[in-house]
């Protein structure tokens, strides 16, 4: 499996931006369902809002962008843009998992 940080950046029209506060219990049900399967390693929003960090494991890119593409947010099409970059931690808790 190789370890992805996957960047969000969310819409920031105020009427989309809106609808964030809408989805966001379904798209945080959604990030639960995936730590809990072991894809999600680590979620969480950048200090200051409108960007997240979130740090999955899947065989390869195209099985990450299957997976991201589950997300409600980005079925809702608030997220404006989507970085995604193998990673390999090689020191930490995160650096068992990583097979880069």
């Amino acid at each position: 499996m190789t370890v992805f940080a996957v960047e969000y950046r969310y819409v920031s029209e105020p009427e989309q931006a809106a609808r964030l506060d809408e989805v966001r219990p379904d798209h945080r049900a959604w990030l639960r369902e995936r730590a809990e399967s072991g894809d999600l390693l680590a979620s969480g929003p950048y200090e200051g809002g409108g960007k997240a960090l979130l740090i999955f494991q899947a065989a390869d890119r195209p099985a990450l962008d299957a997976v991201l593409a589950e997300d409600p947010f980005a079925q809702a099409s608030l997220i404006a843009e989507t970085a995604a970059t193998a990673w390999n931690p090689i020191i930490g808790r995160l650096a068992d998992v990583a097979t880069v």
